[in-house]
């Protein structure tokens, strides 16, 4: 790309770029291709949640704006963002305006390691799955700033709420990651998929899906806890805590909240894409499939799952808090546990994981 970009620049502007230009203009250009679309595809999801959710419930949901209500989303976005941002008395205005800034970042930078397709990456790294790991564990850190700096007992509990279940539910996921990498022997997100190729379940590809099947299902649902979705929406438990800790947010700062949750909610579907499904791998293993683009493969199991996610919260109630938290730590844990040492031992004696 970079000596794309120079002879560009040469055409334009009639020099020659220096190395580290064309890298730093490089970098840019990359990160506005995968973030931009993320953005839209944030406000597109948001229309499909609401569409799900009105389905099930025998409504039209978003209808008026644009065709088929496709515009609803902007025209809220329109909305909030000419609303005024009150700021509480005694909150610290610093850390109150940092707060939702931090939560869309952290939505936004794990698809910085995630492969749209061989070789369609921003940064391939060896270490990709630890840096997702630590992405989505940094998301919190957004929630509690918001609750602290708001100066409000309601919003301070929301956030020590969600402290306390995103570290509970991050122990099961990283759990699950060490069963992956067990299988791969590589941290890298591109290894993880192509590792995946030719692990078959008749027809169709298995993925590590077929032999790890209940860690996906503690993935899944650890998923809906770190992204605070429902039935574990909990720290935003209305008839306890009223909003949550973005009770004192309004108008642009709320909705950069929105922004970066469903931004994490997707990448979760990416990760459980790529990590149980193959990402970017046709669903049968069929060679005229793998002429379609791997990236309409991964988006297409990307959408499943995030349907997935509307249809649990628009059908399951939501959990108390000490079913959750014993969900996390009584149940998930040692089955997780259990199924590392399951996976270990496996792996020993056979040497390589097959469906």
């Amino acid at each position: 790309m970079g000596k794309y970009l120079d002879v560009f620049m040469n055409w334009l502007f009639g020099y020659q770029m220096s190395d580290g230009v064309i890298l730093a203009v490089g970098t840019i250009a990359n990160v506005l291709v995968v973030a931009l679309p993320v953005l839209l595809a944030v406000a597109m999801i948001v229309w499909v949640d609401r569409k799900v959710w009105a389905a099930i419930q025998l409504r039209k949901g978003p209808n008026v704006v644009g065709p088929f209500g496709l515009m609803q989303s902007f025209a809220d976005g329109l909305k909030v963002f000419l609303k005024e941002t009150i700021i509480p008395a005694g909150a610290n205005k610093f850390l109150f305006l940092l707060a939702p800034g931090l939560s869309l970042i952290f939505g936004l930078v794990g698809w910085a390691v995630i492969p749209f397709g061989e070789g369609m990456v921003i940064s391939d790294l060896n270490v990709g799955i630890l840096y997702l790991f630590a992405v989505s564990s940094l998301a919190v850190y957004g929630i509690i700033i918001a609750g602290w700096a708001s100066n409000s007992r309601y919003a301070f509990l929301g956030a020590m709420r969600s402290a306390a279940q995103m570290v509970s539910y991050e122990v099961s996921i990283g759990l699950v990651l060490v069963t992956v990498l067990l299988c791969v022997g590589s941290l890298n997100l591109t290894d993880v998929v192509m590792a995946q190729r030719g692990i078959s379940l008749g027809l169709f590809n298995g993925y590590f899906f077929t032999g790890l099947m209940p860690m996906f299902f503690i993935f899944f649902i650890s998923a809906l806890a770190e992204t605070n979705r429902t039935p574990f929406d909990l720290p935003e438990a209305e008839e306890e805590i009223v909003a949550g800790f973005q009770i004192e947010y309004s108008s642009m700062s709320m909705a950069l909240f929105y922004l970066g949750e469903y931004a994490n909610i997707i990448l979760m579907c990416g990760m459980m894409s790529i990590l149980f499904f193959g990402g970017w791998l046709p669903i049968v293993d069929w060679k005229p499939l793998y002429a379609i683009p791997g990236v309409i493969w991964l988006f297409g199991k990307m959408f499943f799952f995030f349907f997935c996610f509307a249809w649990i919260k628009a059908s399951v109630p939501r959990y108390r808090y000490d079913q959750l938290m014993r969900l996390g730590w009584k149940v998930f844990l040692p089955v997780s546990l259990i199924w590392v040492v399951l996976t270990s031992s496996y792996l020993v004696f056979f040497g390589k994981f097959s469906a």
